[in-house]
C-alpha cells in the first residue's frame, strides 16, 4: 500500500503544481466548487473573491501543469474558535489571520481527476503550510460517507457536527498540527 501511495505522489508532483491562490483564480475556483458541491453548499463568486482577498494563505490550489487548468483546491479561514460553525462559510470577516485554528471550508477535486492522490497531496501540503504559520488545529466538516477518507488524511472524527450547512448532516473532523 505504501508503494502505491508513493507512486501516486510522484505522479501528482509530476503532473500538478500546488500553489497559493490569487484573486485571478476566483472564477475558476468558483466553477470547480460548483461541480464538486450541490448549489446549497457551493461557494458563490463574491464570497470566493472575499475568501481569496482575506485568506489567501489558507487557500491551496492544484493546477494541471500541461493545461494550466485548476483541478482542485483546499481553502479555509483562520480563527480562535474550536468548532466550524455555518457562518464561517459565508462571513469572511470572521477570518483572523492570527487565529490558532484553520477551519477548512472546501476540499474539492474535479471528478475526472479524482482517485489519483491529488486530494491527499493537497491536504498534506495545506496542513504543512498551516503548521508553518503556527496553526494548532485543522477542523472541517464532512458528510458521513467521507469520514474514512479524512481519517486517512490524519483527521479524527469528533462525531456529529452542530452544522446544518446546506441542509446536510455533517461530522466534525479534527487534525492536530504537531510542532
Amino acid at each position: 500500500m505504501q508503494t502505491k501511495v508513493k507512486k501516486q505522489e510522484k505522479e501528482v508532483n509530476k503532473h500538478y503544481e500546488l500553489r497559493q491562490v490569487s484573486l485571478n483564480d476566483a472564477e475558476e475556483a468558483t466553477a470547480v466548487e460548483a461541480v464538486c458541491f450541490p448549489p446549497s453548499e457551493a461557494c458563490t463568486l463574491p464570497i470566493m473573491k472575499e475568501r481569496i482577498a482575506r485568506a489567501s494563505d489558507a487557500f491551496l490550489t492544484a493546477i494541471d501543469r500541461e493545461t494550466g487548468k485548476m483541478v482542485g483546491f483546499v481553502n479555509g479561514l483562520c480563527t480562535n474558535e474550536s468548532s466550524l460553525r455555518d457562518e464561517l462559510f459565508t462571513d469572511t470577516s470572521l477570518h483572523d489571520p492570527d487565529g490558532e485554528n484553520v477551519m477548512i471550508c472546501s476540499v474539492a477535486v474535479l471528478p475526472e481527476y479524482r482517485r489519483q492522490g491529488i486530494a491527499r497531496k493537497m491536504m498534506r501540503e495545506f496542513l504543512r503550510r498551516q503548521q508553518e504559520l503556527g496553526k494548532k488545529q485543522a477542523i472541517l466538516t464532512c458528510v458521513p460517507g467521507k469520514v474514512s477518507m479524512y481519517e486517512k488524511f490524519g483527521f479524527t472524527d469528533r462525531g456529529k457536527s452542530e452544522s446544518a450547512w446546506g441542509g446536510e448532516v455533517w461530522h466534525e473532523m479534527w487534525c492536530t498540527l504537531n510542532f
